[in-house]
């Protein structure tokens, strides 16, 4: 008797265009044996000749390359994998979804030994498809097929958001209200929703948690963090997402945060001593040296600077974010000789004291240096 928990589905793979009527008749008998074959759709082949095989249930505006990616996709979620193959033939088309098979590790199943393919052939995996249905009922003393494990994960987001706060790089942080790692600093981020982008929850947690939002919060990409053990809850995939923005107000907590802060940047946010919680350090540490690379790159530091300001204002920006104090003559020359379309002179000056006033620019039309402003480099 067929085991009622044990109902996996199966692709079948082999030469369409010459042996469809046994892909026909071994579908049927896994159909009849209660598995659900999840390829080939079971329709009717419409364009006979063809090196290319295409059922008259493909979307018509579908290209040869999407149906194949559709078809891999199948091969690759089913939990085994059936070759139609009378007389050992293995086409060409076949050997390529075979081979991607054995790379994802599915158990695979032959109808005959075939030919003239490089690869070891499992021993007992050369079966009809009656006894394979027995053997997956557990009434045939076959080798039983190995069951991948399948991961279920749950999807958030975290928020890496930085700004400048009394010339002193800040980053927000929330202390959680609740566990896991109750009362430790953590960065805002929460568990995707149904209907919802991971942008979308990005900014949905941070307006909850914080009380930040806007179209100015310009959310980018950071990385994806997936250790199995970084969430006590269980395994949890996390996207986290990088802004660098001038000028943002005081953060208010809510949701389950206890309260929400901005922080000054350093390193023993990050440390071996458990300040945040999570994996949030390694998350708050390749965040800072993202912001920093785009300081080298491009002319966001000039965001952080008002409509008019001196070059003292702009090194200002780069010696918070970068933690470092630069050379202001180096500084000065890079900026204003050798980096074209960073700032504009605009001949006027800040009167602010004695001594001769010093001059005022504006940001100029480049949005990428070039050459870029790197760390170690003469404005240092």
């Amino acid at each position: 008797m067929r085991n009622p928990m044990l109902q996996p589905s199966i692709a079948l793979i082999g030469s369409f265009r010459q042996h469809y009527p046994e892909v026909l008749a071994a579908a049927k008998v896994f159909t009849d044996g209660g598995l659900t074959v999840k390829t080939p759709p079971m329709s009717r082949i419409i364009n006979h000749g063809h090196e290319f095989v295409r059922f008259a249930s493909d979307p018509p505006e579908s290209s040869d390359h999407d149906i194949q990616t559709a078809t891999l996709e199948k091969i690759f979620t089913s939990d085994l994998v059936y070759v139609v193959n009378p007389g050992g033939y293995v086409g060409r088309t076949t050997a390529y979804e075979l081979g991607r098979a054995h790379e994802r590790g599915l158990a695979v199943y032959y109808a005959e030994p075939p030919k003239d393919l490089p690869i070891d052939i499992a021993e007992g995996t050369v079966v009809d498809p009656r006894r394979l249905v027995r053997i997956i009922a557990g009434n045939d003393p076959g080798p039983r097929p190995i069951r991948r494990p399948r991961v279920a994960a749950q999807l958030t987001a975290d928020i890496v958001i930085f700004t400048i706060r009394e010339e002193r790089l800040n980053v927000l942080l929330v202390r959680r209200g609740k566990e896991p790692f109750r009362w430790k600093l953590a960065l805002p981020g929460g568990f995707v929703r149904p209907g919802e982008s991971l942008e979308d929850t990005a900014r949905r947690e941070l307006r909850e948690e914080t009380g930040l939002s806007g179209p100015r919060i310009q959310l980018k990409q950071l990385h994806t963090y997936s250790h199995p053990d970084r969430d006590p809850r269980g395994r949890v995939v996390s996207t986290a997402f990088l802004a660098i923005t001038p000028n943002l107000p005081e953060a208010t907590g809510a949701t389950d945060v206890y309260r929400a802060d901005w922080l000054e940047v350093e390193e023993s946010l990050w440390g071996d001593d458990g300040r945040l919680g999570f994996d949030h350090g390694k998350i708050l540490r390749n965040g800072l040296e993202q912001a920093r690379s785009l300081l080298e790159h491009t002319t966001i530091a000039a965001d952080f600077c008002d409509d008019l300001f001196t070059i003292t204002d702009l090194r200002k920006v780069y010696e918070a974010v970068w933690g470092v104090e630069i050379n202001p003559g180096n500084f000065h020359r890079k900026v204003v000789e050798e980096t074209s379309g960073f700032v504009v002179r605009t001949n006027k000056v800040r009167r602010s004291g004695p001594g001769k006033p010093p001059a005022l620019f504006r940001r100029g039309s480049a949005h990428v240096l070039y050459p870029p402003m790197m760390r170690g480099s003469r404005t240092s």
